[in-house]
């Protein structure tokens, strides 16, 4: 089994053991030598502290140059390891996975910006996981926290994206997940005139990150938003690479709706997404002349497509957004940039997003095994019933996706239809149909 799934290596977090690390650093080196310069750094779940330990004293075992920023967000660190002239970075996270999970995310340098671990550099990196050897292990000695230098260098660059810019007069919330954006999250918006009301925004290694918060919940930043009659309101997840909203009437704005909005703005006549992309997406699309290149789940089969066929923009209704210039999904410049916009257009965000009606859509998650997740591919039965599944949607101008998740222990199933309660009994059948199969 390969251990890279759609966005590095995901599971539980102590499967992430000393010699698990090792191995990681001896696939790194196999790939790239020991003379490289490695920055690391993660979120805020309670096993990031201790893989960040492991992690330099692999990095040391090896003679390998190192520095750590400690809690500091995906993007933020893709951006910084590359300007401070680093190699390679490291980043501990399981995204929006449960504290229980963790994961490992490797950068490297591309043409002008960091960019996902090649194909080559992951094999390499799998071939040491399946045969992991013993090494004298050797103590990090004390090093220095860059965690300001590189808030500073990252916050510069957001601002210097989004000017000229004035939020003056919005008032807005902010959940961070209770993961790495907490560091640095409302700063940048007040800083340009907003005023912030922020939430589970703590920035210490714990349990709290994305438990009943984030992106992935937005039942608290609803209630924050009306509650206190805020403009609109941001959720990010754990990891700060994607982000939610929730407009001034307590509606989600997705990831779908942001794409459509910043399409409209930036006057583009091409965009990238997935296959889980809303249905009145596609409509409106087709509706304005827009193009639409539709890849495999995951922001780096997005960032694949935009660069293959020169796509300024694309993203993932879950609220991954790569914006133009940069080279992966970034929450908190996704945000600032939507706030520019709310505020230069002087609309409210339910007017902004209702550019498309979307098709009632329900997804459906079932436990499942790796093996499972092969045999839905594989065995006939599977194949036949989701054909069966996919036809009795037409009448209802639906559609139908079940998929294996790359990052969790789940099989997804998305159902898209005219009618609610009619997709949504058929979700829950599938699902206890599938599991029969499997």
């Amino acid at each position: 089994m390969d251990h890279f799934g759609t966005d590095g290596i995901r599971g539980k977090a102590d499967q992430f053991d000393l010699t698990f690390i090792v191995s990681i650093i001896e696939g790194l080196v196999d790939y790239a030598g020991d003379n490289i310069k490695v920055l690391i750094g993660g979120d805020t779940r309670e096993s990031s502290e201790w893989i960040l330990r492991d992690l330099e004293i692999a990095l040391e075992t090896f003679g390998i140059e190192y520095s750590s920023v400690n809690v500091l967000s995906t993007p933020a660190i893709n951006y910084c390891f590359y300007e401070m002239g680093y190699d390679f970075a490291i980043d501990v996270t399981a995204s929006h996975n449960p504290y229980t999970d963790n994961g490992i995310k490797v950068f490297e340098r591309g043409d002008g910006q960091g960019i996902k671990l090649c194909e080559k550099g992951r094999k390499a990196i799998e071939k040491s996981l399946k045969e992991p050897k013993e090494y004298n292990i050797i103590s990090p000695s004390p090093r220095e926290d860059l965690q300001t230098e590189a808030i500073d260098i990252y916050k510069k660059h957001l601002l210097d994206y989004v000017q000229p810019a004035d939020f003056t007069g919005l008032h807005l919330g902010l959940d961070c997940a209770n993961g790495a954006t907490s560091v640095i999250s409302s700063s940048l918006f007040e800083q340009l005139g907003a005023k912030v009301k922020r939430i589970h925004a703590d920035p210490h290694y714990g349990t709290k990150i994305n438990k009943n918060c984030g992106s992935t919940h937005l039942e608290s930043l609803r209630k924050t938003v009306l509650d206190n009659h805020l403009d609109f309101g941001i959720a990010f997840d754990g990891d700060g690479d994607r982000c939610m909203f929730i407009d001034e009437k307590g509606g989600v704005v997705d990831g779908d709706q942001v794409i459509a909005i910043l399409a409209e703005y930036l006057k583009l006549d091409t965009v990238a997404t997935t296959v889980m992309v809303n249905q009145g997406f596609i409509s409106w699309a087709k509706k304005n002349g827009i193009n639409i290149e539709i890849t495999a789940v995951g922001d780096t089969n997005v960032k694949i497509a935009m660069d293959e066929k020169h796509i300024k923009l694309g993203g993932e209704q879950s609220g991954h957004i790569i914006l133009p210039g940069e080279a992966t999904g970034d929450g908190m410049l996704t945000a600032l940039v939507l706030t520019k916009i709310i505020s230069e257009s002087k609309k409210t965000l339910s007017e902004l997003a209702s550019s498309f009606v979307k098709f009632p859509q329900i997804v459906v998650n079932m436990p499942a095994t790796p093996e499972q997740k092969a045999n839905l591919k594989e065995k006939e039965p599977a194949k036949k019933l989701l054909l069966e599944y996919s036809e009795k949607l037409k009448p209802i101008d639906g559609r139908l996706l079940v998929r294996p998740s790359g990052t969790e222990s789940l099989i997804r199933i998305t159902l898209w239809g005219d009618d609610e309660s009619t997709i949504t009994t058929m979700a829950n059948e599938l699902k206890d149909k599938l599991t029969e199969i499997l």
